[in-house]
């Protein structure tokens, strides 16, 4: 009896091996779903009330925000105010002091719109980002010509400086300018939804209304107006805060950690 009962438990243990058809597959599955945040980023740019605190000649702030669409793919924005006096002189070697050209003062708000690639590839658990943008920008301002100076060619009169050529604050208004920008930047989380970001802005003038007898030097946004080129270059250094509004998500590799 207890032959056949061995007997039968050698047939029950071979049929799993005949059974199987296939190769048993041995690897690891993740099937573990990751979810990441979606919501709004916004702060302002640190740049600009530091510079308007050291120098006594510009006064601005600028909001910065973004949204995230997509995993990578963010749309961003900055809306800014600024006022800035600036001077042109001429450096005399005859003379102790440079002569003053010009004076004038720029006032205005601008607003920037466009989209933001993330290229970098996060770890799990990280919203680290090093992205390429576009924006495009309009600026709506004014500009205040405090004092000019006109070059006399007989110097009779004035001999070792410039005859004066207005000191009345002349006011030209209804201004406004329009430029495509590209940029690189960084985002950083310093901690729990706290970023530290700065970008570098290449912008490229599309449209300028400038005063009949004086042109814009310098526009809010954009900065210093080189004459004979459309280029202008700008920065900024963001301190933001990420408020997560929900979530989606993103299936996770079992070879690489998740990116975002």
């Amino acid at each position: 009896m207890l032959k056949y009962f061995i007997k039968g438990l050698l047939l029950l243990g071979c049929i799993p091996v005949f059974s199987q058809s296939g190769p048993i597959d041995l690897r690891a599955r993740d099937t573990t779903r990751y979810s990441q945040p979606y919501g709004l980023r916004a702060g302002i740019d640190l740049s600009r009330p530091a510079l308007s605190f050291f120098n006594e000649d510009y006064t601005g702030l600028e909001i910065v925000a973004d949204y995230r669409l997509t995993q990578r793919l963010y749309l961003a924005g900055e809306l800014g105010n600024e006022q800035k006096t600036n001077r042109e002189q001429l450096e005399n070697f005859d003379l102790s002091d440079p002569t003053l050209l010009y004076e004038y003062e720029t006032s205005g708000s601008y607003i920037k719109l466009g989209v933001d690639y993330n290229t970098y590839e996060n770890w799990y658990g990280m919203n680290n980002s090093i992205f390429i943008g576009g924006r495009y920008a309009f600026s709506t301002f004014s500009q205040t010509l405090n004092s000019a100076f006109v070059y006399d060619s007989s110097r009779y009169w004035v001999p070792n400086a410039f005859a004066t050529g207005s000191q009345d604050g002349v006011e030209y208004g209804g201004l406004n300018a329009s430029w495509l920008e590209f940029l690189v930047g960084v985002k950083a989380e310093l901690f729990a939804n706290f970023y530290l970001g700065a970008s570098v802005r290449l912008g490229f003038l599309v449209s300028n209304k400038e005063a009949d007898n004086f042109p814009n030097l310098w526009i809010p946004g954009f900065n210093r107006v080189t004459d004979g080129s459309n280029f202008g270059v700008g920065y900024n250094y963001s301190i933001t805060y990420f408020l997560p509004l929900y979530r989606k998500a993103k299936k996770g590799n079992s070879e690489t950690s998740p990116a975002n």
